[in-house]
């Protein structure tokens, strides 16, 4: 089998302010023992630090957090919470699975208002990484929310009620939102998700008080015979070739940005090309601007300014949608306004934001992919083989389309100088279709890959040695020396963002339910309370009346509980969909979920015919993989199906395969993909894939 090839082949390794019209204040300027202090803002500052001026809460008495309070989300299913909390004059405002908003007293967390947009269930099968909501944005008296299905609505910040909602997107093409939506003066910008779906990536502001359209920035280029939107998209063109606009091109903003209101430079992380493999994407050339690149544009026009891109070419979906942090570091005998980013290609970058300019980047996480970067320009110095599409030849990759960073935010401590990251370590290979067998499919990933070839082999001994490979760690970095300061492992490597504070102290939440403070100087571990369920989103921190609160948003899920369950064999959850809030003292009572016990169902002695067990495996890994796990392995929000009662009957199975009885909840209709037959050999695939646990219940 190649895939099992690859997996055995030796690695390479190469160690205005923004703000609102009317914005609530943060108040951290005019930090008193007892003055209020919001968290406002996404990323707290524009800058987005994440790091909180708060020191009530220090490395002498955090061991004596406790619960203040806690809420439940009403969700229609337990899916990945992602969501960083907006706190504004004592209300918190948060998002979780499907899109819905609570607000909620940020003193005693009672349910002020709940607001559920709806989302059709539908929609699911168009995101490639859960049903998750990163937050929300908040401006002149309104919370502004990024909903699945492309929609940006405006609510009244004390009744819930909408103000406004505009469609963003294209119904229909494969469009989704999970970002956070951004406020920069009177602008609320957001951007999208999909390229493995077929679309063109784009970032949209609108009016704060109206919701109309004030511009809109593509971030790749479209079809040259209906001319470009700008000369930034021209230029761009050129570093394509063949016919790109067909298959949409990529280059989502499904996530980071920041502002910096001194420069008036507002900077956006673009994603993957789509499809992934170049020699399908653009005939096997250009750099393919501006996939996989920061770009600085004006936050009132949408005006090019500068970009850097970090990936040319990218074939690997090393997205530069990564957290960045806006900070003034000394460096050379001079301070440097920088921009840093720890994207998914495993190299820390540090550019000047003012230009562009390249400054340094390390390696971060071990990777392969490159023997390095130009120390002037920082272009990649790519590895011959790491060209996979262009070869024909598998290829194993670190790091792995998951990234040696991920969504999860980082944080960066100015009084240390250091930046806090979580970090993950994984491989992946990548096997490209054959050559000129790519097809578009509308309702389905397009990344050009041979699906079935690059999922993991089943023999478990191969499967352990990968599984071990596969790890997590909470680091602090120093960018200016381009270094580890410490680092702390992790069970796994799928874990919550961070948070740093000035009392010293660093909160990250992780994979199996642990929700941990770390001195900020050394790592050392000083307090932790296990939640239930595993943890994603990043946490914050904010002061009422004196009392300084920490709170998360607790529900395990993103996209690789869904499609990489071998990672996660010790990951908790999905259990639950939460917000805690912690205090000094804090006394409210806190009940783990249950656990649910797995168990097989009734399985036959054997899968069935070989041949039929053969083509559900290839049928598995086109239109089920996504969602239900790479060899039927998952962890996340969508059943297990190994445990799954509907394999053991064929039309019980049909049921929810071909007539869509769950697509409600999120479970798509495959009626228009597969045939009855299709669906059965999908099923005895799965049953395999139980028998295989049955005979190995250690696997994951």
């Amino acid at each position: 089998m190649k895939t099992k090839a690859i997996l055995l082949t030796a690695i390479c390794v190469s160690a205005t302010a923004l703000a609102a019209p009317k914005p609530a204040p943060v108040r951290a300027s005019t930090e008193t023992a007892s003055a209020d202090t919001d968290w406002a803002m996404h990323g707290l500052d524009p800058g987005e630090t994440r790091f909180s001026p708060l020191a009530g809460i220090d490395a002498t008495n955090v061991a004596r957090l406790g619960v203040a309070w806690s809420a439940d989300f009403d969700a229609r299913t337990l899916r990945g919470v992602e969501a960083t909390p907006i706190v504004v004059d004592g209300v918190m405002y948060v998002s979780g699975p499907w899109s819905v908003v609570m607000a909620l007293d940020a003193r005693t967390g009672r349910v002020l208002w709940r607001y559920d947009p709806q989302v059709d269930g539908a929609t699911a099968r168009r995101g490639c990484c859960d049903v998750v909501n990163r937050g929300v944005a908040y401006a002149d008296g309104k919370v502004f929310l990024g909903a699945f299905d492309g929609r940006l609505i405006a609510l009244d910040a004390k009744t819930g009620h909408e103000v406004w909602s505009i469609q963003t997107t294209d119904r229909d093409r494969n469009y989704t939102i999970t970002g956070a939506p951004r406020i920069v003066k009177n602008r609320v910008i957001i951007g999208n998700g999909g390229a493995e779906y077929g679309v063109r990536g784009y970032v949209t502001a609108y009016d704060v008080a109206t919701g109309k359209q004030a511009w809109r920035f593509y971030t790749v280029p479209g079809d040259p015979a209906k001319g470009f939107e700008n000369k930034a998209m021209e230029m761009a063109a050129g570093t394509w070739s063949g016919k790109w606009w067909k298959v949409g091109g990529g280059g989502t903003a499904w996530d980071s940005m920041a502002y910096d209101p001194e420069l008036d430079l507002l900077y956006i992380g673009v994603g993957n090309g789509g499809p992934w493999d170049r020699t399908v994407r653009s005939a096997g050339k250009g750099d393919n601007l501006f996939v996989s690149s920061i770009v600085a544009i004006r936050p009132e026009t949408g005006e090019y300014v500068w970009h850097f891109q970090e990936v040319p070419g990218d074939e690997w979906d090393y997205t530069a949608t990564q957290h960045m942090i806006l900070a003034d570091l000394e460096i050379g005998g001079r301070t440097r306004k920088v921009l840093m980013q720890a994207p998914k290609n495993g190299y820390f970058y540090v550019l000047d934001r003012a230009t562009g300019e390249f400054i340094s980047g390390t390696p971060y996480v071990p990777l392969n992919w490159s023997k390095g970067l130009d120390p002037k320009t920082g272009r990649p110095d790519i590895v011959p083989a790491a060209r996979y599409a262009e070869s024909g030849a598998p290829w194993l990759g670190l790091p792995s389309p998951a990234g040696g960073h991920s969504w999860q935010p980082m944080s960066y401590d100015p009084s240390r100088r250091l930046v806090f990251l979580p970090t993950a370590e994984m491989p992946y290979g990548y096997v490209s279709a054959k050559p000129g067998s790519f097809a578009y499919d509308p309702r389905g990933w397009n990344t050009g890959q041979d699906p079935a070839a690059s999922s993991m082999p089943e023999d478990p001994k191969v499967r352990a040695q990968i599984r071990a490979m596969m790890k997590g760690a909470l680091v602090a970095w120093d960018p200016v020396a381009g270094r580890r300061v410490w680092s702390v492992p992790m069970p796994l490597p799928w874990n919550g963002g961070v948070l740093s504070t000035a009392g010293g102290v660093v909160f990250q939440g992780n994979g199996t339910g642990e929700f941990a403070a770390y001195a900020a100087d050394s790592g050392r571990k000083l307090w932790s309370v296990n939640l239930g369920s595993g943890i994603v989103a990043a946490p914050v921190t904010y002061r009422i009346k004196g009392v300084q609160y920490v709170s998360v948003a607790v529900g395990w899920g993103g996209i690789l509980p869904l499609n990489m369950g071998e990672a996660l064999k010790d990951a908790v959850g999905p259990r639950v969909n939460r917000i805690v809030t912690f205090r000094l003292d804090g006394k409210a009572p806190y009940a783990l979920p249950p656990v649910d016990p797995k168990v097989l169902p009734p399985l036959p002695a054997s899968a069935g015919d070989p041949r039929q067990v053969d083509e559900g495996r290839t049928l598995f890994h086109v239109r089920c993989w996504m969602c239900h796990g790479d060899t039927a392995v998952n962890h996340g929000g969508v059943p297990n199906l190994r445990y799954s009662q509907a394999i053991t009957d064929p039309q019980m199975f049909a049921a929810f395969v071909l007539q869509g009885v769950a697509e409600p909840q999120g479970m798509p209709n495959f009626a228009k993909d597969l045939t009855a037959a299709q669906a059965e050999a999908i099923r005895t695939y799965v049953v395999k894939r139980a028998l295989d646990l049955k005979a190995d219940p250690d696997a994951p």
